[in-house]
C-alpha cells in the first residue's frame, strides 16, 4: 500500500495537497473510499480513507493505526564529502532505504565539484526530494534530513553533538585495522547517535583526518577491500543493521 508523509500531527480528519495530491489523483488515480498509509510529525502510521476530492486538496479519515518500527534504533547520520556526478543523490537514496537518520554533505580537500550557494540549495531540495520518496518506498516511518555545508570546519564543530564519531578511512584499512566499527557499534545504546565520515573520490587528506581526531572521532576500517566512495556508506549501515536489528 502506498505510503504518504504529512508534516503536521494527524487527526480524525485531514487533507493531503501539493505534489502528493497530484500523485494520489493523476498517478495512482484514488477514488473515494480508497485506503492510503499516512506518517505523520510524531512518526506515526495510519490507514486512511480518502472521502473527498477537492480541485487543491484530499480530505482523508483516519481508520486505524498501523504498529511498526522500522528505524534503526541508533540515529546514524553519513557525512560524505563532495563526490562527482550523482553520487550523492545514489547515496542519499540507498542509504534511505538502509535506515539513514541523516545525510550531512561537506566541500573536502579531494572534491572535484565546487558548489555556490544558489547550487548547493538546489542540491539540498533535490536531495531532500529524492529521500522523501525513498523513505515512502521502504516503509520509513521518518525522512532522514539532509544538510549541506559550506565547509569542512562545520563539519569538524558538528562532532560535539554525536555519541561516536568515526572516520571511514582506507589507509586505516590498509594497515589492517579491524575492531573500532565492531567495538564502536555493540557500545551504542537505543536513543544515542553515530557519525560516520567518508572521504570523495581519493579519500581524505591527513588533514582532514587530524583534525577530526582532535574533535573525537576514530579511524576504521571496513574491511580488506577499497570501497568506492558510493558504496563505503552503505556497507557502514549494511553493518549497523546487522548488529542492531538481526537477531542471533
Amino acid at each position: 500500500m502506498q505510503r504518504y508523509f504529512v508534516k503536521e500531527v494527524i487527526t480524525n480528519e485531514f487533507e493531503i495537497v501539493g505534489e502528493d495530491y497530484h500523485h494520489l489523483l493523476h498517478v495512482m488515480r484514488k477514488k473515494i473510499g480508497d485506503q492510503v498509509l499516512v506518517v505523520d510529525g510524531s512518526k506515526k502510521t495510519y490507514y486512511a480513507r480518502l472521502t473527498a476530492i477537492a480541485p487543491e486538496a484530499l480530505t482523508f479519515q483516519i481508520v486505524k493505526a498501523k504498529d511498526e518500527d522500522t528505524e534503526l534504533p541508533v540515529a546514524v547520520t553519513l557525512a560524505c564529502g563532495y563526490p562527482k556526478g550523482e553520487k550523492l543523490e545514489w547515496i542519499a537514496q540507498k542509504a534511505t532505504e538502509m535506515g539513514m537518520y541523516q545525510l550531512l554533505g561537506f566541500p573536502a580537500s579531494a572534491s572535484v565539484v565546487k558548489w555556490d550557494q544558489n547550487k548547493l540549495q538546489k542540491k539540498a531540495q533535490r536531495l531532500g526530494k529524492i529521500v522523501k520518496e525513498a523513505s515512502e518506498q521502504a516503509h520509513r516511518t521518518s525522512i532522514p534530513q539532509v544538510e549541506l555545508l559550506r565547509s569542512f570546519k562545520e563539519l569538524v564543530a558538528r562532532c560535539s553533538q554525536f555519541t561516536k564519531v568515526l572516520i571511514a578511512y582506507e589507509e586505516a584499512a590498509k594497515i589492517g585495522e579491524e575492531s573500532i566499527l565492531s567495538t564502536t557499534l555493540r557500545a551504542l545504546q537505543p536513543s544515542e547517535s553515530l557519525l560516520v565520515v567518508f572521504g570523495p573520490e581519493g579519500g581524505l587528506s591527513p588533514q582532514e583526518v587530524l583534525a577530526l581526531t582532535a574533535a573525537g572521532a576514530l579511524s576504521c576500517g571496513l574491511g580488506p577491500r577499497i570501497l568506492r566512495t558510493e558504496t563505503a556508506p552503505l556497507y557502514l549501515l549494511g553493518c549497523c543493521s546487522y548488529q542492531w536489528e538481526l537477531k542471533n
